[in-house]
């Protein structure tokens, strides 16, 4: 996805709200903002960018005035700490692949910042409610027999508790699976540390990173390590987590089977996937 004009006060409003996070000056935070508007119009001069490729300039120029290398460490802490509180109570209603898949999904609204998506104060009780409604596209039954060797791109923490049970979903059926975090903390996703910490090695056959180290928003196939590029390779399906991971992988065409499981935030992604905003869709790209 190239990036779109409307987005620009959701990218803008983002880098407001992560510099607000830490900094307490509003002189300051306008500041960080100023200049990383600057780096989105100098970035937009070139269509060919694609759009998560030019939100991670923007965040990375925020990063470096903000001073600070996670500043939503915190919290990333407590959205993982909440998630767990709450995967002990909605696990045990989960049986089938489709029941795994909707509440990883669930899971993907865990995510702050984002200027049209609101996250619930209550999430049990919006579980508890969207979980009967299912997904707005529901492509599960299609996906399930691609589930041999999975290559898994996770987003952010707090769902990615809810991708633990997945995980140990499709290890249960036999898959092998591939975990990829990101390389460099950049907004609330799940980096090593985080998978670590959740035991996701214990899990996973093999856990990696999107890139070498750079901080990036979804997935450049140019900054990949040589371990995720050679598992992509031999793999049946890639399961995509997120917006930012859907923005990015569809730029590609020669590309594995991609289930694309997320909370659709935004009227832009929307109108590419054909749902309303607020849609939870777990959509094949073969």
């Amino acid at each position: 996805m190239k990036f779109q004009p409307r987005c620009t006060e959701c990218l803008l409003s983002r880098v407001g709200y992560e510099a607000g996070l830490v900094l307490d000056d509003p002189a300051a935070i306008e500041e960080v903002r100023r200049a990383a508007a600057a780096v989105l119009a100098a970035g937009q001069d070139d269509p060919a960018v694609p759009a998560p490729v030019l939100a991670g300039a923007v965040h990375r120029c925020a990063y470096s005035l903000i001073g600070v290398d996670d500043p939503y460490l915190d919290l990333k802490k407590q959205n993982n700490r909440d998630a767990l509180l709450a995967v002990e109570m909605v696990a045990p209603d989960l049986v089938t692949f489709r029941d795994y898949v909707t509440a990883a999904v669930l899971g993907n609204t865990f995510d702050y910042g984002v200027q049209s998506h609101q996250v619930t104060g209550d999430f049990l009780s919006f579980f508890a409610t969207e979980f009967p409604k299912g997904l707005a596209i529901d492509d599960t039954d299609r996906i399930l027999p691609l589930c041999r060797d999975i290559v898994y791109f996770t987003d952010n923490c707090g769902e990615i508790v809810f991708d633990r049970l997945l995980l140990r979903y499709l290890k249960a059926q036999g898959a092998t699976v591939t975990v990829v975090v990101r390389g460099a903390p950049i907004l609330n996703d799940a980096t090593m540390e985080d998978a670590l910490t959740l035991g996701l090695d214990a899990i996973a056959d093999h856990v990696t990173t999107t890139t070498r180290g750079e901080r990036e928003l979804g997935v450049n196939l140019s900054l990949i390590p040589d371990d995720l590029a050679m598992a992509l390779e031999g793999c049946s399906l890639v399961i995509a987590k997120g917006m930012a991971n859907y923005e990015a992988l569809t730029e590609y065409d020669d590309f594995p089977p991609t289930a694309f499981l997320m909370a659709v935030k935004c009227e832009t992604i929307a109108g590419m996937v054909g749902v309303p905003k607020g849609s939870k869709v777990a959509l094949l790209r073969d």
